[in-house]
């Protein structure tokens, strides 16, 4: 695995350009044993064609066995070692909806959920509330809950999810997560992390945070089903080279969701205006071709409905989003890569460790034996089963931005 002080040695100008398709969490598994994927069972006439011209295989977002979050999944896919660059969701969040974030805040990714009568998590997103729901829940912590020697942000993000930033001397991040990632049990405490580089200033923003965690659920034990709040991803902006630094790209992010385009951010990319639904994405693409060497255009729905359980629906939006290939194909780019961030299987109803289905496009690849985008025609194919962290080297030297090494 190269690292970016080796790559960026390696960058030559050209006038090429990269395409990233992202299908968030595209990678799945058979409902019924011996039976087909969500992408195996899915029309994609446009994905397959594709195929046929690309070099295929799968991608590790971290290691075998290893399930990712969205955050680590996408940096792996930028380039960066997901294990040396640990962000916060929280921090993606903040970025995602623009807000300010300073060098002393804390951040955290907030999901308005749904607790029984002893308090145990029945439905982690609350239903999905709509986003009109969740502002007006956001309004009401932020009106109601106080803590002391902070001053407290609570801003509404979209559907359930909403971002708390505490602001304060003192402050520190590596806090452990309040969800559970489970159903029947009780919300988690807030704790410094092992071996936290600043024990006490962690445990300091630990008792904040738990303090507004209590204080949440009383003003919310009456708004059922959004009666009671998760916290992820607590911690401190960190320092990281842009794209335009380490690859020479002007990079562009084509995303909905604010997580995907606060992480976009963090790496240098340009956040473009993306409205709210696939064709919007895609009206984004070609109306900003001209001005940037690399876009990364991401589908958040494969992954939510993967995550609902919902095997048909997830195959509705892989067929969906194959119906928009030509769009991206007409725009003539140089390197077309088409992959997710992880898996997310609806038999799992999560995110998990399988490899992620992938292909890069080229006049310069070696076309394989796949001529399908899915798991068993990927398994087939020539790239193997490759580090994610690699899938970026890869695209740069199919778009002629490497030069050799050595003599």
């Amino acid at each position: 695995m190269a690292d970016l002080d080796f790559i960026r040695k390696l960058i030559i100008p050209a006038d090429t350009k990269i395409v990233f398709l992202v299908m968030d969490g595209v990678g799945g598994l058979p409902i019924e044993e011996g039976g087909p994927t969500e992408l195996e069972a899915a029309r994609t006439p446009n994905l397959d064609a594709l195929a046929a011209k690309s070099i295929c295989g799968f991608t590790t977002p971290i290691s075998p066995g290893i399930t990712p979050g969205s955050g680590p999944g996408h940096l792996a896919m930028f380039g960066y070692d997901p294990c040396r660059y640990v962000i916060g969701r929280g921090v993606l969040e903040a970025l995602g909806i623009d807000f300010d974030l300073q060098p002393q805040d804390v951040a955290g990714r907030g999901n308005f959920c749904t607790v029984d009568a002893q308090g145990r998590v029945i439905d982690r997103r609350a239903g999905r509330i709509s986003t009109e729901k969740c502002i007006e829940l956001t309004a009401l912590l932020r009106e109601r809950i106080k803590l002391p020697g902070v001053e407290l942000f609570i801003e509404p993000v979209k559907e359930h999810r909403f971002v708390l930033v505490l602001r304060g001397e003192g402050l520190a991040g590596d806090l452990t997560e309040s969800d559970p990632q489970q159903l029947g049990v009780p919300p988690l405490p807030i704790r410094p992390v092992e071996d936290a580089p600043q024990p006490q200033a962690s445990q300091k923003t630990a008792d904040l945070v738990n303090q507004f965690v209590a204080q949440a659920q009383q003003v919310l034990q009456d708004q059922y089903p959004a009666n009671m709040v998760l916290l992820r991803g607590l911690d401190k902006r960190p320092a990281i080279p842009s794209m335009k630094e380490v690859f020479g790209l002007r990079a562009a992010a084509i995303a909905v969701y604010p997580m995907y385009r606060g992480l976009a951010k963090l790496v240098g990319m340009a956040a473009l205006p993306s409205g709210t639904s696939l064709a919007d994405e895609f009206d984004a693409l070609e109306k900003a071709w001209p001005d940037y060497d690399f876009f990364y255009l991401h589908f958040k729905y494969t992954d939510s409905r993967g995550e609902d359980g919902n095997f048909q629906a997830k195959v509705a939006m892989i067929e969906e989003f194959d119906s928009y290939i030509p769009r991206v194909m007409a725009l003539k780019p140089d390197v077309v890569v088409v992959t997710g961030d992880h898996s997310t299987p609806s038999l799992l109803r999560a995110h998990s460790w399988h490899p992620v289905p992938t292909m890069l496009y080229s006049r310069y690849c070696r076309c394989d034996e796949a001529r399908a985008y899915n798991e068993r025609a990927c398994a087939r194919g020539a790239l193997g089963n490759i580090l994610a962290v690699d899938l970026m080297p890869l695209a740069l030297a199919n778009a002629l931005r490497l030069t050799k090494f050595g003599a």
